[in-house]
């Protein structure tokens, strides 16, 4: 009898099998919300939605990390929190929230 082998494994961040949909929503949104203020906060007249995307980015980020369950939601938390921070900390840099 063959044995069929998978090359690729499923991206998917629910490693442990069970579905995190809370979770899963919170990484997105923290995603989301760090290539948003990464990408404005190389553009100085951006700098009121790059510290307003960062610093929802960097909370919800938080509290994804607070609530996650697997090493896969953690591992893409850790990389949008930081994008959400560097946008926050360049937004506030050229003029803050106002």
């Amino acid at each position: 009898m063959a044995i069929s082998t998978n090359r690729f494994p499923a991206l998917t961040l629910n490693t442990d099998g069970h579905p995190h949909p809370r979770e899963n929503t919170l990484v997105g949104i923290t995603a989301l919300l760090g290539v948003l203020a990464f990408t404005t906060s190389f553009f100085y007249n951006l700098h009121l939605l790059s510290s307003l995307a960062g610093l929802v980015g960097v909370l919800t980020g938080m509290w994804g990390q607070f609530i996650s369950v697997t090493t896969a939601e953690r591992f893409v938390l850790v990389i949008a929190t930081g994008m959400s921070a560097w946008g926050l900390y360049l937004g506030i840099a050229h003029g803050g929230f106002w």
